[in-house]
């Protein structure tokens, strides 16, 4: 068995590849530059990478052999007036101006050759030509609750999750921090705000049930079993059945609920992974012990794992796109803000430590065509 697996850190994208038991770094692309999303594409082979550089802004890059050689894309743009802008210029008497991309944070394979891509300031984007061209789902973006979102760690709200139904490509889950979970069952023509049972508890009582203040950290679901669905929320975990209309909120998960990162299995949706922390103002983990979670019953108990994992004066958090399950479900990589890089070969059980010296790890991937 061999696998690939790309890790997109604070300074370039990392290639690793197994061999037999042992993974080793053979490939450090973007020395130096913030990669915020890598996505392999399964349906041609194509690799896409995006930057977010601190002077140039965000560059997405492609590359048709692995890596070994790279092409510049095109960008997703805003419309010229765009609404966040306008809203705050409302306030301080300013010109409004058109936003920019910040970030690339989310990209997902579409039907056809469709790329999706999700962005900050929160934005969905389509291209049809491998990411020459981009186009702004305007259904979503002019939907009148939209200027409501609103930044959570970020200055502006961020579409970081992306869920595209294998069964029903038309049929599209994303997940917007702060701004909920929205739905469309049309490809993008139309889109309704979903999300009954999630609960902010950052809201005032009365609107903390609000669907549109919703805080999802991340949202993925079962590719097998596509209605069973998990978000890491901001103060919680919460699974749903049905698609993301309705959801249960999961309470007693020794040693916390708060976290940025899920996993679940290709084909087990009660089997998920979580990497808990101490939230808010101190973001580290439970009493310097870091530990993954994990549920092999949709929610009804968690193992607490800890084999190969610092136990003692720990203070790495593992952001939302940077844990990942393989094609097979039971490889399993994860890296954290401190620049350790763990593999996990036994669905969690045991943990083998790759590298301690990596810049802070934004996103992690399986290369879905090898294994």
């Amino acid at each position: 068995m061999s696998e690939e697996l790309y890790v997109g850190t604070r300074k370039g994208l990392f290639i690793l590849e197994q061999n037999e038991e042992d993974w080793s770094i053979k490939r450090h692309e973007f020395p130096g530059e913030p990669v915020s999303m890598i996505m392999p594409d399964p349906r041609d082979g194509m690799l896409y990478a995006a930057l977010t550089h601190g002077h140039f802004g965000a560059k997405l890059h492609r590359s048709a052999d692995s890596g070994e050689s790279w092409e510049e894309c095109g960008l997703p743009t805003y419309p010229e007036t765009a609404e966040t802008e306008s809203v705050v210029a409302e306030t301080t008497g300013e010109k409004p101006k058109g936003d920019s991309l910040e970030e690339i944070w989310a990209m997902e394979p579409g039907s056809g050759s469709r790329l999706w891509a999700g962005t900050i300031p929160g934005g969905l984007f389509y291209s049809d030509d491998q990411g020459t061209n981009w186009q702004l789902v305007e259904s979503l973006w002019n939907d009148p609750q939209r200027p409501q979102w609103m930044g959570g760690g970020k200055d502006h709200a961020g579409l970081h999750s992306i869920c595209v139904d294998p069964r029903n490509p038309d049929r599209i889950t994303v997940a917007v921090s702060v701004g909920g979970v929205w739905q469309t069952n049309d490809g993008g023509t139309s889109w309704d705000l979903i999300g009954e049972g999630l609960r902010a508890e950052y809201m005032p009582p009365d609107q903390a049930s609000s669907l549109l203040m919703q805080d999802p950290h991340l949202l993925v679901h079962c590719p097998a079993s596509p209605d069973h669905m998990w978000i890491q929320h901001h103060n919680g975990i919460f699974r749903s059945e049905n698609g993301g209309l309705n959801w249960s909120e999961i309470t007693d998960v020794d040693p916390a609920v708060f976290g940025f990162a899920v996993a679940v299995h290709p084909d087990k949706p009660d089997l998920a992974w979580f990497v808990p922390a101490i939230k808010d103002e101190t973001r580290i983990p439970f009493q310097g012990e870091f530990v993954v979670t994990r549920t092999q019953d949709g929610g009804k108990s968690f193992d607490k794992l800890t084999s190969g994992l610092p136990q003692n004066n720990a203070f790495d958090i593992v952001y939302r796109h940077a844990l990942a399950v393989d094609p097979i479900g039971t490889t399993l990589a994860m890296g954290s803000t401190t620049g350790n890089l763990w593999i996990s070969q036994n669905s969690g059980d045991d943990w083998k430590s790759i590298s301690n010296h990596l810049p802070p790890v934004y996103c992690l991937k399986f290369n879905p065509t090898r294994n």
